[in-house]
């Protein structure tokens, strides 16, 4: 991966975690008050990322917040505020629900690109420090999730700091030659696995799937075997390494704070993709944004 646009953008994550936390008391006007009940809304990426922010805000004790892909947003439900998550600003579905929101509930939109935003909703977050030129989604959505989980009272610093523990460690050897990948998550990891295993797709090619933890065991451990990976963001349910190893496949679990996992399942990622002659920063059939005539 090394050379690529993605290989800068994984690398550069910690810092931008720290601008993105710098930022969050400046805007903390645009984004939901404790007590709102919160919509956030993207598609890929950004939907995982949404996932992840509603289960920390509802445990953080501010307010039931939902989490959905712009596409299937519940029109007929009310919100007291409607975050919608955007890179590019451009997504079609997205700037389609800006529209149906409009005079309904206040929305505010995060993005790396503010001017292609302007006017669509009533409030605009600016994280262009943190935009990207690889196709392949990294530092702008941990990023955002970074800025709202500042937002939410929690300190990033020792997050950002694992991060970059994790850039300067070696990849393992049986990860790198592994052939297949399941990604679990509990509580608000699920998000965070979800999006695991979509960097995989999108940047190397690779069967990956992802799940919650807890679901594991009703099916897809069934195809746990040696030379795959099992890997659990967060702390794993009592019995399950055990589980996992008597199939005799790998189980990961690092302790890490699962945004700072992320970073090595990125790089890993990448690694895969240059092994097999890819090029992450223009995966097959993918586009920087989703817009449709």
């Amino acid at each position: 991966m090394s050379g690529t646009f993605m290989a800068a953008e994984v690398a550069s994550q910690p810092d931008c975690w720290r601008e993105a936390a710098a930022l969050a008391g400046s805007v903390a006007g645009l984004l939901p008050e404790p007590g709102a009940r919160v919509a956030i809304a993207g598609c890929g990426t950004s939907w995982f990322i949404g996932q992840a922010y509603a289960v920390l805000r509802e445990q953080a004790g501010h307010g039931a917040t939902d989490a959905f892909a712009a596409s299937e947003f519940p029109l007929q439900r009310r919100y007291d505020h409607v975050i919608a998550l955007t890179r590019s600003g451009t997504t079609t579905e997205v700037r389609s629900l800006l529209a149906k929101m409009r005079g309904v509930s206040p929305t505010t939109v995060i993005t790396g690109v503010p001017a292609e935003v302007d006017g669509t909703a009533d409030a605009v977050v600016d994280l262009s420090s943190a935009d990207e030129r690889s196709v392949v989604q990294t530092r702008f959505a941990t990023s955002a999730l970074a800025l709202l989980r500042t937002h939410l009272g929690e300190d990033i610093e020792p997050v950002a700091k694992q991060a970059e523990r994790v850039l300067a460690e070696p990849l393992a050897p049986e990860l790198l030659s592994a052939e297949q990948f399941s990604f679990l998550g509990t509580g608000w990891s699920v998000g965070i696995a979800h999006e695991a295993a979509l960097k995989f797709r999108e940047a190397c090619l690779f069967w990956s799937e992802s799940y919650p933890a807890w679901d594991y065991r009703h099916g897809p451990i069934s195809i746990a075997e040696p030379g795959r990976v099992t890997w659990m963001f967060g702390t794993a349910p009592d019995g399950l390494a055990e589980d996992v190893r008597r199939t005799g496949g790998t189980f990961v679990e690092s302790g890490l704070d699962p945004l700072a996992d992320l970073v090595r399942a990125q790089r890993l990622a990448g690694a895969i993709a240059a092994s097999k002659g890819l090029d992450p920063d223009r995966p097959r059939s993918l586009t920087r944004s989703v817009v449709l005539s």
